[in-house]
């Protein structure tokens, strides 16, 4: 089973960056605790702070053979059409994660443009909700 994660904008800095709200873990221990946690997974990582690179990773997806995919948009989530575009024609499994709860954040947060074009949506779970998101995906790929 393949599972292609994307990364939006700033996440890199996980672990730098606001940590009441995004804690202190950084996005290498989200990446090998996701491989330790599901090794029957072969995952493929790719973190990006521009859009187009995001799009292009997408749009790869669709010939790559990938069997879902796990992304965090980061600030993309609340304004990106482009990139809900190009995840309308993506047709395998797809799960948008996101460490702190946008729904108890600012306003603006509160909406999810990509998440209209994935299977659900996991917000607010810490790290962790990139493993639910996992697990999600493989719930979804296991019915189809």
């Amino acid at each position: 089973m393949k599972i292609l994660v994307l990364n939006g904008p700033n996440l890199n800095l996980l672990g730098e960056r606001d940590a009441s709200t995004y804690g202190t873990e950084t996005l290498n221990t989200i990446e090998n605790k996701l491989k330790k946690g599901f090794p029957e997974v072969e995952f493929t990582f790719i973190q990006s702070n521009h859009e187009g690179e995001l799009i292009d990773a997408i749009q790869k997806a669709r010939k790559d053979s990938f069997d879902a995919l796990i992304a965090n948009w980061g600030g993309f989530t609340h304004s990106s059409v482009a990139i809900h575009d190009a995840l309308e024609l993506l047709t395998i499994p797809k799960v948008e994660v996101h460490i702190s709860n946008i729904h108890a954040r600012e306003e603006f947060r509160e909406r999810s443009v990509t998440g209209r074009a994935m299977n659900g949506v996991i917000t607010g779970f810490g790290i962790n909700s990139y493993s639910l998101g996992v697990v999600a995906a493989k719930e979804l790929i296991n019915k189809s």
